[in-house]
């Protein structure tokens, strides 16, 4: 690669979305796509496979749907090999074979239209293919983490597995500092660190008038509303705010609670939480209604009042500032980035995870406060995807010109 050249990337994917998912992993292909305007690129996003897999989606229709060989998604292109993964076992291995999977496909784009740097997302089993990758095929890599980490690092064999390909990356890339704290604690120096946080799309994301918005999902013109937007299983903690609302109900009579959302690859917890508003008496408040895609979002968040998410884990969640780009306040537990996100008391509030009285008071005062929506606005607006690039692009073009790695690059290969 010449010094005039741009380097192509290869953005390599586990989690992203197709035909069969097109949900799935949104938050990469945002970043894709705003790195495809910049320099040339790729995504390869193997898909998982093993021999009796058809047989198993006739019990779950949802389990691993098909996804096309090759698509283009925003004018890239979108190629899905299959590699080989027992559902519930040897997940030590995922990354071993998502790398031997995915081999034949790099070998032919280095081939035929060149790659200069493997661009993985999430540390496992991504970031250990794409170490195994760039040693097969001589390439520099950077891996971006995302959330998942600090769970799979206690494991003994992802764990050690993913922290070896760390120490590889020419570069490590986390969506906010408590992931790059969580880096430096497993053994990453800290100069090997970078945190570049998600980006909104504000022309996506803004606010409707709320009259109109309450209208076209029946609402009451006059009443309280809380929206919550995510996969409905047990992380997100859809039933940690429907634990809330009795309570919540005598201080606001009319109050109404939107859930946004289906089935996950984590899960599907529709039914439970069914029966929990059966069983908490909040038939009459609480609405579903089921997955709704990016570009009508904003409906649903316009005609809140507070945006909720009661979350047990996130990296950076998007969501939230998806909320601020339409004037809405959010409330969130203190996991991951979301105080990173929640950064000034203006913006909402940031509560202990698991203290349900908290929750429940933040809440109480969220719908009691007087927001400024027009400063929530422009803090969504100065979180846009174009300041993200700005550190982005020049990163990713760096670590393409750096050397394909040899060296261990942190404490834990060095201690090993």
């Amino acid at each position: 690669m010449t010094a005039r050249e741009r380097p192509r990337i290869v953005v390599l994917s586990t989690l992203f979305p197709h035909p069969g998912q097109p949900l799935a992993g949104l938050f990469v292909r945002e970043r894709m796509a705003r790195v495809a305007e910049q320099l040339p690129l790729t995504v390869v996003a193997p898909v998982p496979w093993f021999p009796l897999q058809r047989l198993l989606r006739r019990r779950r229709p949802g389990f691993r749907p098909p996804a096309p060989r090759e698509e283009r998604q925003q004018g890239v292109r979108v190629l899905h090999p299959r590699f080989l993964s027992v559902p519930g076992l040897c997940k030590s291995l995922d990354g071993l074979f998502m790398a031997l999977g995915a081999l034949g496909t790099l070998r032919r784009l280095r081939r035929h239209e060149g790659v200069d740097l493997i661009d993985a997302h999430f540390g496992y089993p991504d970031g250990h293919a794409a170490s195994l990758l760039a040693r097969w095929l001589r390439l520099p890599f950077t891996v971006t983490l995302r959330g998942v980490e600090p769970r799979i690092g206690a494991t003994r064999i992802r764990g050690t597995l993913m922290r070896r390909a760390l120490a590889r990356a020419a570069a490590v890339i986390t969506v906010s500092t408590s992931l790059a704290d969580w880096a430096e604690s497993a053994g990453l120096r800290r100069d090997r660190i970078h945190t570049v946080g998600n980006g909104v799309d504000t022309e996506r994301f803004f606010p409707l008038a709320r009259a109109g918005a309450r209208l076209e999902l029946g609402l009451p013109a006059d009443a309280p509303v809380l929206v919550t937007v995510g996969g409905l299983t047990e992380r997100k903690g859809f039933h940690r705010v429907l634990d809330c609302l009795p309570a919540l109900r005598a201080r606001w009579p009319g109050l109404q609670y939107l859930v946004v959302g289906g089935a996950s690859g984590e899960g599907d917890w529709r039914q439970r939480l069914e029966e929990q508003v059966d069983r908490l008496g909040l038939r009459d408040c609480v609405h579903f209604l089921g997955t709704i895609e990016p570009a009508r979002l904003n409906g649903p968040l316009s005609a809140a009042d507070v945006f909720v998410l009661a979350t047990r884990n996130e990296g950076w969640a998007n969501v939230l500032l998806e909320a601020m780009a339409c004037g809405l306040p959010v409330v969130a537990t203190d996991v991951g980035g979301n105080r990173e996100v929640v950064a000034d008391p203006r913006l909402g509030r940031v509560v202990p995870f698991g203290d349900a009285n908290a929750l429940a008071d933040a809440i109480d005062r969220a719908l009691a406060q007087d927001w400024d929506h027009a400063a929530i606005r422009a803090h969504a607006e100065r979180n846009g995807w174009g300041a993200r690039m700005e550190s982005l692009v020049p990163l990713l073009e760096a670590a393409a010109d750096g050397p394909a790695p040899e060296r261990p690059t942190s404490r834990v290969e060095d201690a090993s």
